[in-house]
């Protein structure tokens, strides 16, 4: 069998697998439309490549697992290992810390420019509630996330973050012993923590996020309601908008990239 032969017949294999026909068949019709303010639908995507589970987030997060120790009497040493005798540990953490903040900032640009330009109104009720969820959960992720290096900083944050939700009226001191495992911030609101930020969140996360890109299929992009939709041309998704896109991640990963390098995440004061 000649190599023409032995590709067609690894694609036909594939293709009565997967089904990728059917997948090409819908990135070629599909369309978004082009105006003044279509930059805004790129912050989506640059939010969902930070954040999303093949790339930045989880990846340098599984790199820390390997070496991060959840115990009082650990981690600070541990995170300190990391930055000072692992190989390139200290880059790995400013990769993971700088991408938790710039996915905060993309999200919430994507938020306001979906308010901004009405993208919440029928029939993307659902879409936009999907969204501030998902927001919510990136700053929960954050907020787990800052007490495991386990330094003072961290400490005093995280005892701040608990207080504020004992204020919470009905609910409040409830909410506030489920966050610290107990009356006061301690040993188990650091095992509480890890476990919410690197499997119950993660794990929530993912699950609503599918659901949001499938809302966003169903629904489409919205246009502005100041234009007319049938005065607003399209572009075919693939391969036009996800070139754009693709360069847009390049930006973002480039921004990403010099933050983590120049400015390296340092970890703050002593052990707490």
């Amino acid at each position: 069998m000649n190599a023409a032969g032995a590709k067609a017949g690894i694609a036909g294999w594939l293709e009565e697998r997967l089904g990728l026909a059917a997948i090409r068949e819908f990135a070629s019709h599909k369309t978004l439309p082009v105006h003044s303010a279509t930059m805004w639908y790129y912050f989506g995507g640059i939010t969902l490549f930070l954040f999303t589970m093949f790339t930045i987030q989880v990846l340098t997060g599984v790199l820390l697992l390997l070496y991060y120790r959840p115990s009082p009497a650990e981690a600070y040493e541990s995170v300190q290992f990391i930055m000072t005798r692992v190989e390139y540990g200290w880059l790995v953490r400013s990769v993971h810390s700088w991408s938790a903040n710039l996915v905060i900032l993309a999200a919430f640009i994507h938020m306001f420019s979906v308010l901004f330009l009405d993208a919440y109104r029928k029939p993307r009720e659902l879409t936009w509630l999907s969204g501030i969820a998902l927001l919510g959960l990136a700053l929960a992720s954050g907020f787990s996330g800052y007490l495991l290096p386990w330094n003072k900083v961290s400490y005093f944050a995280t005892k701040v973050g608990t207080d504020m939700a004992a204020r919470v009226p009905v609910i409040g001191e409830t909410l506030a012993r489920f966050l610290r495992g107990g009356d006061e911030v301690g040993g188990a609101t650091l095992t509480s923590f890890f476990g919410f930020h690197v499997a119950v969140l993660p794990g929530i996360t993912t699950i609503l996020l599918v659901v949001h890109l499938a809302l966003v299929q169903k629904a489409g992009m919205s246009t502005p309601p100041w234009l007319a939709p049938d005065k607003v041309r399209s572009i075919k998704f693939f391969p036009n908008f996800f070139l754009r896109e693709l360069m847009a991640w390049y930006a973002a990963l480039g921004v990403l990239g010099s933050l983590a390098a120049l400015f390296p995440y340092g970890l703050k004061t002593g052990s707490a």
